[in-house]
């Protein structure tokens, strides 16, 4: 089902008050947010629950995004500044903070080695999204971050914890098998190859390095968060990495 440009407008608002407050978005706070009123709202939100976009949590009169509104919102940030489409929402990544940029280039820069550079920027990826950071070094899969990771409040159930556990010890040999093509390859909640309850979200940049054409690096985070943000922070990363390191 296509969505008006008003239903993406709440759609996308919906993600992203979620992202902030992790608790479900009601129609109060819509209604404020688009000067119209509650009812209004409440009705749109019904057609977007309808076509599978949002859903409500048994226990709260807000609703919150699903994987299919996850995957409508990060098409949109992918594809919308390419698009002549008039009656759609436009939204594009954000531009990345000077800040951000500084961090990760200053932890690539100051290394002499590879292999370190590229835990570097994993470790500064850690740092600015508060979600588990992994890169491919040769043959191995580095990892950082898994406490920050759990920290969040998707993560106080053990299942999700126990999925996530899971595809992250299958995670390297899928990426050796599977090599995603795209520079910046997305996989929400159920898309995910392994752990698919794990309500979680992998964003992964490739890049080339002295170790392989097709090396990886990116964040595990819950299917909650700033993908315009750290979306950009991953393929920020992969393309600094890719710049220093072949010139090393």
């Amino acid at each position: 089902m296509s969505l008006t440009k008003r239903q993406e407008e709440i759609l996308f608002a919906i993600i992203e008050e979620y992202a902030e407050i992790a608790t479900p978005v009601g129609s109060v706070t819509l209604a404020k947010l688009f000067d119209v009123s509650s009812a209004t709202i409440r009705a749109e939100m019904a057609r977007l629950e309808e076509s599978g976009y949002i859903a409500q949590p048994h226990t709260s009169a807000g609703r919150v995004p699903t994987d299919a509104g996850y995957r409508y919102y990060v098409n949109s940030l992918t594809e919308s500044l390419n698009s002549d489409r008039t009656n759609e929402v436009h939204i594009s990544p954000q531009p990345l903070p000077e800040r951000s940029s500084h961090v990760l280039e200053a932890r690539i820069s100051s290394q002499s080695r590879a292999d370190q550079a590229i835990r570097g920027a994993v470790d500064s990826l850690v740092e600015l999204t508060g979600n588990l950071g992994l890169a491919t070094i040769g043959e191995q899969l580095y990892i950082s971050g898994i406490s920050r990771l759990f920290t969040q409040p998707e993560f106080l159930d053990t299942q999700r914890v126990q999925s996530v556990a899971k595809l992250l010890d299958n995670l390297e040999p899928w990426l050796r098998e599977a090599a995603p093509g795209q520079p910046l390859n997305i996989f929400i909640g159920q898309e995910n190859p392994i752990g698919k309850s794990s309500q979680s979200s992998l964003i992964i940049s490739r890049f080339r390095s002295p170790f392989s054409d097709q090396s990886y690096i990116g964040v595990l985070g819950p299917t909650r968060q700033n993908y315009s943000r750290v979306m950009s922070l991953v393929r920020y990363a992969g393309d600094a990495l890719e710049a220093a390191l072949l010139v090393k």
